[in-house]
């Protein structure tokens, strides 16, 4: 099954990816990749569509998207190392995957949170995704 970036949601404060469910009144519905379970982020709440994010390189920004193939060819689709792993290793990685990458915009902070998100995706969903033209167009 094919994973819509677009419906993948990072919560500022909660651990994990979240997949949209709908819109409430008070926030919005959202499914835990993990575990499943369902709760109401509100409206307060800062939410981040995968979909949405992108990283600097030395020529322009590059979608998460291209970012998570290119993990994943490194890692031939397996999980990567924790984002606890030393600095040297996650770099290494970040290096290997996305060589163009701009050390100067892009930190380490930034590369520890989409190595979770790569992870939390190669274990809980997909890293095969949608492409715009497949999904319809909404009315």
């Amino acid at each position: 099954m094919k994973t819509d970036l677009r419906k993948i949601l990072s919560v500022s404060g909660q651990s994990g990816l979240f997949t949209y469910i709908s819109q409430g009144k008070a926030g919005v519905i959202v499914e835990s990749l993990i575990d499943k379970s369902r709760k109401m982020i509100s409206t307060s709440s800062k939410v981040t569509a995968m979909g949405d994010v992108a990283i600097y390189t030395d020529e322009e920004e590059l979608p998460l998207k291209d970012v998570f193939v290119a993990l994943g060819k490194v890692l031939d689709g397996k999980v990567g190392p924790s984002s606890k792993a030393p600095q040297d290793e996650i770099v290494s990685l970040f290096t290997k995957a996305v060589p163009n990458y701009d050390a100067n915009r892009f930190y380490f902070s930034h590369m520890k949170k989409i190595l979770d998100w790569y992870n939390c995706l190669v274990q809980y969903a997909s890293i095969d995704f949608v492409e715009e033209e497949e999904t319809p167009a909404e009315e």
